[in-house]
């Protein structure tokens, strides 16, 4: 080991995966694309492609069984994974389930947990088809690999936006950020006084996207009845900011998105605001809304104008014309990742 100490906060998540990997190849030609997508694209046969997604969800770090129900993350373990299938254009088949538990977890516990991971893998019509479970000494951890498959002429991946593209999302932003910040500050209310009922009265819609997010099979249908192939594709789970620099930086183009045209629910925006946060902050940096980003061509517009569940958010530009938020008054401001870092320091 070398005697330098490099600090995991001075390269972020996406930077350690960058560094730790750079020197990974790829060797079997049945290995399509690896590293560096929502997921990894494998050959299944003539036609199909084979998709492989993991994810981990940690105690502490990504849930807080302060206000997390069991059932509902075990819903919410599946739903990710499937979100990153999803985001290949796929569909989703199988899941395995690997778990660490300390043992101040009863076995009724558990039972609660995998009530919401058949739940998910019902709704998502995916199978539980394996897993490792062993003991941990810090807590509950959870990891999802999902498994699913797309015909190979349908694959989208994130490389492939181009000059003149449409960025376009699914459904609004934003709500999950805001959720947990309700959650956030009823768990400061009730540490401080344990005799005080949580006030999440008016808050259902958006402490749902937080608690229990769906994975968006259904803009994938919407798009095959539309006809409509996205020339590139992610999901949003670290804030759209992040996801579009990410996009962007795999297609090697640079874009213009417009403050305006971010799709924010009226309830996000009216509790951002009760926080003292801007709502466009909550869309842009916010995360786990698990919605799709994707860019079409100009001449797919039609296809999805009228579709209530798209919002076109601004295009593609030169890579050299970098990525830029261009605000209501019409000034470009540099388009900055500021959504959830792993590593980040305090």
């Amino acid at each position: 080991m070398s005697e330098k100490r490099t600090e995991l906060s001075e390269l972020g998540e996406f930077g350690l995966i960058g560094h730790l990997t750079k020197g990974v190849t790829v060797d079997n030609n049945r290995t399509i694309t690896g590293i560096g997508d929502d997921a990894a694209v494998l050959v299944r046969n003539e036609t199909e492609y084979t998709l492989v997604s993991t994810d981990m969800l940690i105690e502490g770090i990504h849930f807080s069984l302060m206000y997390m129900p069991l059932k509902h993350l075990g819903f919410k373990s599946i739903a990710v994974n499937v979100s990153d299938i999803c985001a290949m254009n796929g569909i989703p088949e199988q899941v395995t389930v690997s778990l660490a538990v300390s043992n101040r977890f009863p076995t009724e516990a558990l039972e609660e947990l995998y009530e919401g991971i058949q739940a998910a893998c019902k709704a998502y019509n995916v199978d539980l088809v394996g897993g490792d479970t062993t003991s941990s000494i810090s807590g509950l951890m959870l990891s999802v690999t999902a498994i699913g498959k797309v015909a190979k002429d349908k694959v989208v991946m994130r490389t492939g936006a181009k000059e003149h593209d449409l960025l376009v999302v699914s459904g609004d932003l934003g709500a999950a950020y805001v959720g947990l910040q309700v959650l956030e500050r009823e768990k400061e209310v009730y540490k401080a006084n344990p005799n005080i009922q949580p006030d999440l009265d008016g808050h259902d819609y958006i402490l749902q996207r937080q608690l229990k997010p769906e994975a968006r099979v259904d803009v994938i249908k919407m798009l095959s009845e539309l006809n409509v192939l996205p020339s590139s594709m992610i999901d949003i789970s670290d804030g759209l900011a992040s996801e579009i620099m990410h996009l962007c930086k795999a297609s090697k183009v640079g874009c213009h998105v417009y403050d305006e045209k971010l799709p924010i629910d009226a309830k996000t925006s009216m509790t951002a605001l009760d926080f003292n946060i801007n709502p466009n902050t909550c869309a842009l940096n916010g995360g786990e809304d698990y919605e799709l980003l994707f860019t079409i061509s100009q001449s797919d517009y039609e296809q999805i104008a009228a579709n209530p569940n798209f919002t076109v958010i601004g295009h593609i530009t030169h890579e050299q014309d970098g990525c830029y938020l261009i605000d209501q008054q019409g000034a470009a401001i540099e388009l900055k990742a500021q959504g959830w870092n792993h590593f980040k320091e305090d």
